[in-house]
């Protein structure tokens, strides 16, 4: 029998043999130009054997790819959430003392208390989640963790899993791992390590040939400051936008002409984000659709207002907000994410412990960071009171 969509239509699969592979095609019996994500996000499959999934380009993130769970061995399909519009938040990583194990239950806490703030989804392991000071094995319950606890809060919102590596086999690893433990895409930064043995079409092809085995969609990470100066051009993300299973392109560069020139020339439905807040109405207006900045871990309220204000044509007040958003965010820029963790246990009562070498800081240094996002959070605890 086949499986429905939630409106009833039937889903047909056609198996191919090619080779030694399956070429697997789902098609959606309806006659409508939008099948926006209308699949359950998991189909279990009664396979056992490796398959690959073919499926058209101008629905390519809304068709399912098949995966195997690494620890049951079972065969499944997934459907990525729809990646919309809106604020995103990549989630700092949380550890208990003294033996910096991960703390799961604060992983959770935190990943509800953004949930209900009302942002577009979350992002893990990305520059502020210190997926640098993960083990393989921890980034994967990190990731399902967080997924659970969006699923009791918001299901559906994305959870998108940063999947950058040193090598092409790896960060393709590091996408399977991530489509298993329930990420809907991924975020992946130019391997830099050897940038001067790399050719542009060597960076190139490397995001290509990760896309092209991922089970998963993904965004390409531009951010020169963690990527060796590596700052791949429009013309660069462009080219990759072609690709089927590159969906979206994160740019913490800060060029936001290379945003707008981005925005304009891709297809629709590829997503052009800003990498900071300092920059959400800026975004917006080049044509971006919208950011995923690291202080919306503290201030996720005031950053979805920016936004909404935006969209609702009241420029002046998002303009006075997203100056307030600014300053407070530079100072999360200034101090990384352990500036960020040490508000967050001022403020929150949690996280302030970083993974060594970084360490937590003085006591001085604490409320001077304190002092520097008293204005946002300020209004910060005026959005929740009125929520």
């Amino acid at each position: 029998m086949l499986p429905s969509t939630t409106w009833g239509h039937p889903l047909a699969c056609f198996l191919i043999y090619h080779g030694n592979d399956f070429l697997v095609a789902f098609h959606l019996s309806s006659s409508s130009s939008s099948s926006s994500f209308l699949f359950p996000r998991i189909l279990p499959i009664p396979i056992h054997h490796h398959y690959s999934l073919y499926f058209p380009r101008h629905h390519h993130h809304n068709y399912p790819r098949l995966i195997t769970d690494p620890i049951t061995t079972s065969t499944m399909a997934i459907t990525p959430r729809p990646l919309k519009p809106g604020i995103y938040v990549p989630t700092v990583a949380f550890f208990t003392s003294p033996n910096e194990d991960l703390d799961l239950s604060t992983t959770a806490l935190h990943a509800t208390y953004l949930a209900q703030a009302g942002v577009t989804g979350l992002v893990v392991q990305g520059s502020n989640g210190e997926a640098v000071h993960l083990s393989r094995e921890e980034r994967n319950l990190i990731t399902s963790t967080t997924r659970r606890a969006l699923d009791s809060h918001a299901p559906s919102a994305p959870l998108i899993v940063g999947c950058g590596a040193a090598s092409t086999r790896e960060t393709i690893q590091l996408c399977q791992d991530a489509a298993a433990s329930g990420g809907d895409y991924t975020l992946i930064l130019p391997p830099s390590y050897y940038k001067s043995l790399l050719s542009p079409k060597d960076l190139l092809d490397h995001f290509r040939l990760v896309a092209s085995a991922s089970p998963i969609p993904i965004l390409v990470y531009n951010f020169p400051g963690a990527s060796s100066g590596l700052d791949l051009s429009s013309d660069d993300i462009l080219a990759l936008a072609e690709h089927p299973n590159i969906v979206g392109v994160k740019l913490t560069c800060g060029n936001t002409g290379k945003l707008a020139r981005i925005a304009a020339a891709a297809e629709p439905g590829f997503m052009t984000l800003g990498g900071s807040a300092d920059f959400t109405l800026q975004t917006l207006v080049a044509g971006g659709h919208g950011v995923i900045g690291g202080v919306a871990n503290l201030i996720p309220r005031l950053s979805v207002r920016v936004m909404e204000l935006y969209q609702a044509g009241q420029v002046e007040e998002a303009q006075r907000l997203q100056a307030i958003v600014a300053r407070a965010d530079w100072q999360a820029i200034k101090g990384g994410f352990v500036a960020v963790k040490s508000a967050l246990q001022t403020y929150r009562g949690y996280g302030a412990l970083p993974r060594r070498p970084c360490v937590v800081p003085s006591e001085a240094q604490a409320t001077a960071w304190k002092d520097s996002f008293a204005e946002a959070m300020e209004l910060e605890r005026q959005l929740e009171k009125q929520a």
